[in-house]
């Protein structure tokens, strides 16, 4: 089952993982997420933008919706992929 609760606080807690091992460095980003989850899944179209906004600060992040996400050699799906550039 889909757990929109769990979603959100794994999201905020990589998000703050990841902006940990950045060492505060973080220039932009790019989320992916798929067209399955941002609406249905969190009532908003944007609730996943915020959840990455509020954990990352005044950084500039773009997004989109995909129907599938790739992370190294291999194809998602109900995932985000956030990229990061410092």
């Amino acid at each position: 089952s889909r757990d929109v609760n769990a979603a959100e606080q794994d999201l905020a807690e990589m998000v703050a993982r990841l902006k940990h091992r950045s060492g505060n460095s973080i220039k932009g980003g790019l989320y992916i997420s798929c067209v399955a989850r941002g609406p249905h899944m969190f009532g908003e179209d944007n609730a996943e933008m915020q959840i990455i906004q509020s954990v990352l600060g005044d950084v500039p992040v773009i997004g989109m919706y995909a129907n599938g996400e790739i992370s190294n050699n291999r194809l998602y799906s109900y995932t985000g992929v956030l990229t990061l550039f410092t």
